[in-house]
């Protein structure tokens, strides 16, 4: 049996010694492939929940990407094998021109220079937003900064996705665009998100926080949604 894309077991995330809890004994595992809608209210810990996954806040417990155990010596392993979206894109976004920060991950692996604009513009023109490669990032729209935000998190092709919010800012098109786009990926995905409707389009097993502990955990769209009311 191949080993779990990501891993939680009895994780806790305090964002200081002796302050509340805001993840509390949390485990669940995906699979391979998998794509799971994470969900819950503000402030239950579906942020903080990926950031976890990903070393920026601290955690008790365990954390495994793949075979890896998430720990200071193997953060940069770990973070290589993640694309990674915040739910405010000006978060993730590095340089002022979008192809650029587009490109940033190929560049950082040492590719070739055709073939880390051949990817990155592939990748922007299945986000519709191709025509905007060149355009300066502050010009652009929330929507739009999203989008290549996205593209940034794409463009290496990572075997686990952590999406916080990604239907955000999107008009119906464009939510359609990228449910086809996530839905054609072979990546595992973790995608939190209030967007009730794209999660229970794109996503096959759904996990809900209520005060950062799990409180459902399943495949059963129905009880998503009575849950949901």
């Amino acid at each position: 049996m191949s080993e779990p894309a990501l891993a939680f077991r009895h994780v806790s995330v305090r964002y200081e010694p002796g302050a509340a809890a805001i993840l509390s004994g949390v485990s669940f595992s995906i699979a391979a492939g998998e794509r799971i809608a994470l969900l819950g209210l503000n402030g239950s810990g579906k942020t903080t929940l990926l950031k976890s996954a990903v070393g920026l806040v601290p955690h008790e417990g365990e954390i495994r990407v793949g075979d890896t155990v998430l720990a200071r010596q193997t953060l940069p392993k770990i973070r290589e094998r993640i694309g990674f979206l915040f739910n405010v894109p000006e978060d993730q976004i590095l340089f002022p021109r979008v192809i650029d920060d587009v490109a940033f991950a190929l560049v950082r692996q040492g590719r070739s220079r055709d073939e880390v604009s051949a990817r990155a513009t592939e990748v922007l023109n299945s986000l519709g937003i191709g025509h905007l490669a060149e355009s300066p990032v502050h010009h652009l729209s929330h929507g739009q900064k999203q989008r290549v935000a996205l593209a940034g998190a794409l463009v290496a092709a990572p075997r686990l996705l952590l999406l916080d919010e990604p239907s955000a800012g999107l008009d119906p098109p464009g939510k359609n665009v990228l449910a086809h786009l996530l839905a054609r990926l072979d990546a595992a995905m973790l995608i939190a998100t209030h967007d009730i409707a794209f999660a229970t389009r794109l996503c096959t097993r759904f996990i809900m926080l209520e005060g950062g502990r799990v409180a459902f955990d399943g495949t059963d769209t129905a009880e998503v949604l009575r849950r949901w009311e």
